[in-house]
């Protein structure tokens, strides 16, 4: 059940740390020198480090469009959903190693098992947190690249008519998203089965498995 939630690791921080986009607004000057102005942004989602920009050699309206901004700073929720995301993989390498490789110790100890269970539970309500946070910052950043960026921008208030162009559609982050929650059921169906590989499912399998092939207990009188 590890090798699931490796790849649904991967498609949670791929798809939402290797996001690029940009917004257009096209802008209807006063005295005709019409045009688009572009801003970039990406992850870590820093939307105010986002800055506009003109077509080489055009000065829309006479603006230094440099100096505007998108606005909001989404970055530590995004942070945070890849670091997980990235960390959970790492540790799902690891596990696979241990189940794969070191089998016995495994089932042996009642210390592994107890410890990996105690890290899938907190790691599911990890997923849910990081997702739920990451959804909410994803709908705040399509609203701050969205229509509503006119309304922020001075120029577009004082010294021209603007008109929202076009944003990068946002699909792989939504599918970020999805994967975040689908990590999270992953995670706490894992839990089950790791449960059942502790002391607290099955108290007496350690030392029923110690008696055997040993000297039998003595019989009642």
């Amino acid at each position: 059940s590890n090798l699931p939630a490796s790849f649904a690791s991967i498609f949670a921080f791929a798809t939402c740390g290797g996001f690029k986009g940009k917004t257009e607004i096209e802008v209807s000057c006063p005295k005709g020198d019409n045009g688009t102005v572009t801003a970039a942004f990406g992850y870590p989602f820093r939307l105010n480090q986002a800055s506009f920009h003109s077509p080489p050699n055009v000065n829309v309206c006479a603006v230094k469009w440099e100096d505007h901004v998108l606005i909001g700073d989404y970055s530590s929720s995004a942070q945070f959903y890849v670091t997980f995301a990235v960390f959970m993989f790492l540790y799902c390498i690891a596990a696979l190693v241990l189940y794969v490789g070191y089998t016995n110790l495994y089932r042996d100890s009642r210390k592994l098992p107890m410890i990996d269970f105690i890290i899938t539970l907190v790691a599911t309500f990890l997923w849910l947190v990081s997702s739920s946070a990451w959804a909410k910052a994803l709908t705040d950043i399509k609203i701050a690249t969205g229509h509503n960026i006119i309304k922020e921008l001075d120029p577009c208030l004082l010294k021209a008519s603007c008109h929202f162009g076009s944003v990068t559609s946002m699909g792989s982050l939504n599918v970020s998203v999805i994967f975040g929650f689908l990590n999270m059921i992953l995670w706490g169906g894992n839990a089950w089965f790791v449960y059942k590989e502790t002391s607290l499912h099955s108290p007496s399998n350690t030392s029923a498995s110690h008696s055997q092939g040993g000297i039998p207990p003595p019989s009642g009188i």
